[in-house]
């Protein structure tokens, strides 16, 4: 299907076939002028992808992204309301409009991951006026309620939460006492400080948390670095889980219970004394999801009320103010650092009638470490994000994420604006067990026939033969994947009149593992499976290598004059009104949040 519209609603049939595996294809074209938007998909009122698009040109630009979605096999399989919510302005500057398509392939594959019996939404719930459903906070009561079926054995949350407008770039806000350090000079910044939580509570109790990793969407800091590459998760905003099975035994005693995402950042004193705030800048988009497992029918899962230890985060945060020989404030530097640990346990009854226990547990560090000098006219910035998610049903989610980020701008008497930055990220994630998404390493498993032959996918008709393929069936000892990726990059972005121009150059390089199941081979052993290394200078690929399971894969043309393409929309467009849409601080008009969201309830 295709549409132009602000939102797509329209109705889905289930094939006339049988299936366990569902792969969309997104692809998307647009020609003009224009900022990147967000962008969500629902089946009814639970939503299934959020991405967003890349900044057009002015002879037009396509690319195409492929979700694996069988973890919404339950939804499939049934009659569904689908929306696609793309917010977008079209005026007689911002010119581009997006022409997307979805196609979704069904198929059957020996061995599936076993997926959800019924998935619950927490959100808005406005499709059946046709609405997106997505809540905005602050402001939506993001909260809904449910009786949880009796039957459920095994429950599991998973939380989408994006910030935009004036928290695009949360990682980069100061204390709130120091908002108008640089108010003559650049205006107010925006508060909360660089740290942000979000959580999910279950009848007003705290029962996980995520912390959310920058997400640098194609117009971010500066346009340039972002042609063609794009930055993490940009095409596919991670969702995290949360397993809430150790509140079964409360979940299904048959009344009605209440789930709640908030978002939440810090408040200081001005003397390094911090607290969790109760709310944060405009606007994060979120929405979360119950993934619920269930017993026999008739049966009904008992147990003891969960024993809940979550503790407040430890908080640590300083600052330090620094006047120039005139008197003004020159530069501001201020660090944050934050751990906090999570455990929920019980013990819980199901339909064999054995007791077993049940546990979920957090293990979350951060530091941030921030300097506006120059008056506020350059920011450099330092952010690592490490945790453990651990279940007692098998599933490990550990991971780390890394970003340096230095910009520069200006803004001459004559009008424009002009930036320069350079940025460096580091993310590995390790997945082990009974994720509700699949991890990747499905592709590789014995379900493939030995040896497996896969098609180098964009380069013609060529096959290459895998070595022996990673167990994934989950009768054997848990499987995982190590997922692993290093971008840095450097650009700069002029504006003058009704022109403007952004340039530079991005590496980026991708690695997937697949982590071997006990004794076969040894515990812990890695094998690459897939690595790309791609290299942009001036919106021109210049260097393309990828490799599947140790072959490389022939080498596709390099689209050799793209840049001039880049480089021409970008002489056409008119200026920017202020860096502010670009970069997220100082005086201007923000950027228009688009997306629907859900009223308040």
């Amino acid at each position: 299907m295709s549409f132009r519209s602000l939102t797509y609603a329209g109705n889905y049939s289930p094939p006339p076939c049988s299936f366990n595996r569902v792969t969309m294809n997104f692809t998307v074209t647009s020609k003009g002028r224009q900022f990147d938007r967000l962008g969500l998909m629902y089946l009814g009122d639970i939503e299934v992808f959020r991405t967003s698009t890349a900044e057009p040109t002015a002879n037009g630009i396509v690319w195409t992204y492929i979700k694996e979605m069988e973890q919404y096999n339950s939804l499939w399989v049934t009659e569904q309301k689908l929306i696609f919510d793309l917010g977008n302005l079209i005026d007689d500057t911002y010119t581009g409009t997006f022409n997307t398509t979805l196609i979704a392939t069904f198929s059957s594959i020996p061995t599936m991951r076993t997926a959800a019996d019924q998935i619950l939404p927490i959100s808005a719930r406005r499709s059946a006026a046709n609405g997106a459903s997505a809540f905005s906070v602050p402001g939506d009561n993001a909260s809904v309620a449910y009786t949880i079926p009796r039957n459920t054995e095994r429950a599991v949350v998973s939380l989408s939460a994006c910030g935009q407008a004036t928290e695009e770039f949360w990682y980069t806000n100061v204390f709130n006492t120091e908002v108008d350090t640089f108010v003559d000079e650049i205006g107010s910044l925006y508060g909360y400080s660089p740290f942000r939580e979000v959580q999910l509570l279950i009848d007003g109790q705290l029962a996980g948390v995520v912390w959310p990793i920058p997400v640098i969407f194609t117009g971010g800091i500066v346009p340039g670095l972002w042609r063609p590459i794009v930055s993490f998760d940009a095409f596919d905003l991670r969702e995290r889980e949360i397993d809430v099975t150790p509140w079964l035994p409360v979940l299904c005693d048959g009344a009605t219970h209440r789930f709640e995402i908030k978002v939440v950042g810090i408040d200081d004193d001005g003397r390094a004394g911090a607290v969790l705030s109760n709310t944060v800048g405009s606007t994060w988009i979120v929405t979360g999801k119950i993934f619920l497992f269930l017993g026999p029918e008739g049966s009904t899962t008992s147990g003891e009320p969960p024993r809940i230890d979550t503790p407040p985060p430890t908080l640590k945060i300083n600052s330090d103010l620094t006047l120039n020989s005139t008197g003004f404030n020159e530069t501001l530097q201020y660090e944050t650092s934050a751990t906090r640990s999570i455990s929920v346990t019980s013990t819980i009854k199901t339909s064999n009638g054995s007791a077993y226990p049940a546990s979920w547990t957090q293990m979350l560090s951060y530091t941030n470490r921030n300097t506006l000098s120059s008056q506020g006219f350059t920011q450099d910035t330092f952010q690592n994000t490490a945790g453990k998610d651990q279940s007692s049903s098998g599933y490990v989610n550990d991971y780390s994420y890394t970003l340096e980020v230095t910009s520069t701008f200006s803004t001459p008497p004559s009008g424009g604006v002009g930036i320069s930055a350079s940025l460096s990220q580091d993310m590995k994630f390790q997945t082990y067990g009974p994720s509700i998404f699949p991890s990747g390493v499905q592709t590789f498993n014995r379900t493939s026939p030995k040896p497996a032959l896969y098609s180098l996918s964009g380069h013609g008709s060529q096959l290459t033969a895998l070595r022996s393929p990673l167990p994934t069936k989950q009768d054997e000892s848990l499987p995982g994947s190590t997922t692993s990726a290093h971008l840095n990059g450097s650009a700069s972005y002029l504006s003058a009149g009704n022109a403007s121009y952004s340039y530079g150059s991005t590496k980026e390089t991708f690695t997937f593992h697949g982590a071997a199941a006990a004794g076969d081979p040894p515990e812990g052993t890695n094998v690459e499976d897939y690595s790309r290394s791609v290299e942009a200078v001036n919106a021109s690929v210049v260097s393309d290598v990828e490799e599947l399971v140790g072959h490389r894969v022939p080498g596709a043309p390099l689209p050799g004059a793209a840049g001039s393409d880049w480089l021409g929309l970008l002489g056409q467009q008119a200026a920017r009104e202020s860096v502010r849409e670009v970069l997220g601080r100082g005086p201007g008009r923000e950027k228009e949040m688009l997306v629907q969201s859900g009223g308040k309830r």
